[in-house]
């Protein structure tokens, strides 16, 4: 998939369907992707193979200029995946899960290669 000269919108989605792809490539069952709330969102709630269920930030980048991917999940942001996360608890009805905050590194510089990088239990619950 190239998204050469195209938007971050467009790179972004790219990045979130090549970790889509990992994650069910690694046993991970796919829940929910792009949820939203007031205040917070979840680019991917996934289910591992333990049954814990993880929300994935995805960040992805063409090139390095502006740094590792994975260094824009800044306070700020946990703090919003951590309300999303809540949410989506909240509105499923599964606050008693295991559950944690992964963050998933997609590099686009080879558009047939990608390099993924899977952090798991990145952060812990920002409030």
């Amino acid at each position: 998939m190239s998204v050469k000269n195209q938007g971050n919108k467009a790179v972004g989605e790219a990045g979130e369907q090549r970790a889509t792809e990992y994650l069910q490539k690694s046993g991970y069952t796919i829940l929910e992707r792009n949820f939203r709330s007031r205040g917070g969102e979840v680019d991917i709630v996934a289910r591992d193979r333990d049954g814990c269920i993880a929300f994935v930030e995805v960040k992805t980048r063409q090139n390095l200029n502006y740094g590792l991917p994975q260094l824009a999940v800044t306070q700020r942001k946990q703090h919003q995946i951590s309300k999303g996360a809540l949410s989506w608890l909240t509105r499923n009805r599964m606050h008693g899960r295991t559950a944690r905050f992964d963050v998933i590194a997609v590099l686009l510089q080879d558009a047939t290669d990608p390099k993924i990088e899977h952090i798991i239990n990145a952060f812990e619950l920002a409030y």
